[in-house]
């Protein structure tokens, strides 16, 4: 008889976040396979949980998997955790989970805290559709890529980020979504949360003099559609940028596209303004 691999949700900070059944489960199961069992064993502590452990973190997780599996296999029953909130939700996970539906093993999920779910309720932004990125790319060129790719958008975004990119990354959004509300929230449900709300360029501007510590879930509020054709806005926007040190024609490409209009109509309108001066 096959055993069965149960997805366990546990706190993303505050140690008090853990539904009853989650502990159940992590006291029932034979063995538990944790992200960075030193980490999960505070949790284990805490609650006076005594279990085998198995690490799964990076490389590991491709050779561990096997392992799990074969003991599922012989009977065993294995409760999968991550550092914080759910498995497989940018955390590792997704390889076991799939091995094991391939073998024909019940995957069984105990739901639990979820950083960007958290984030999400309490941004005021739609919560109807929303977009999880998880953690953009971290070179660069490639994050401002994406973030140009997100900033057509409609639905809310939550982003992930580590607190060594945070400034650069709220920068990067600074120049693409210019004047868009976000927030962004600071070591969710530990004693030192922070809650930064505003506009992308106001918040990027407060993590310049805000000490840098923890984990970070970013909100975007989505494209509005009362800017498509809003000519005005487009003009400030492409000031905006120009001060930044942008190319008049790189800045009116971006937001003629942002709000479509004519290139041609804001390239003039932007000319002519700056004549006028």
């Amino acid at each position: 008889m096959k055993g069965a691999l149960y997805i366990v949700s546990t706190p993303i900070g505050n140690l008090e976040d853990i539904t009853l059944r989650a502990l159940r489960i992590l006291k029932e199961v034979d063995l538990i396979a944790a992200e960075d069992t030193r980490h999960s064993l505070k949790l284990l502590n805490h609650y006076g949980i005594t279990k085998p452990l198995i690490s799964y973190w990076g490389e590991k997780e491709k050779v561990r998997s096997d392992e799990v599996i074969q003991k599922i296999n012989s009977g065993k029953s294995v409760a999968l955790i991550s550092d914080a909130g759910t498995p497989g939700i940018s955390d590792p996970g997704n390889v076991l989970i799939r091995k094991a539906i391939e073998e024909g093993i019940d995957v069984v999920p105990v739901p639990g805290p979820s950083a960007f779910v958290s984030a999400l309720c309490i941004s005021g932004f739609s919560t109807e559709e929303f977009v999880f990125i998880g953690f953009l790319p971290a070179k660069q060129s490639q994050r401002l890529k994406a973030l140009k790719e997100l900033s057509f958008e409609k639905r809310t975004l939550v982003i992930y980020e580590a607190p060594h990119r945070i400034r650069e990354t709220a920068l990067d959004m600074s120049e693409i979504f210019l004047r868009r509300r976000a927030v962004i929230v600071k070591e969710l449900t530990k004693l030192y949360e922070e809650i930064i709300r505003g506009d992308v360029s106001e918040i990027a501007g407060r993590l310049e003099n805000s000490k840098i510590a923890g984990e970070y879930v970013i909100g975007v509020e989505g494209r509005q559609e009362e800017k498509t054709h809003n000519t005005d806005d487009a003009m400030k926007e492409i000031k905006l940028l120009i001060k930044k040190g942008i190319r008049r024609k790189d800045a009116v490409s971006q937001i003629a596209e942002e709000y479509g209009l004519s290139k041609k109509v804001l390239y003039d309108k932007s000319l002519a303004g700056e004549n006028a001066l």
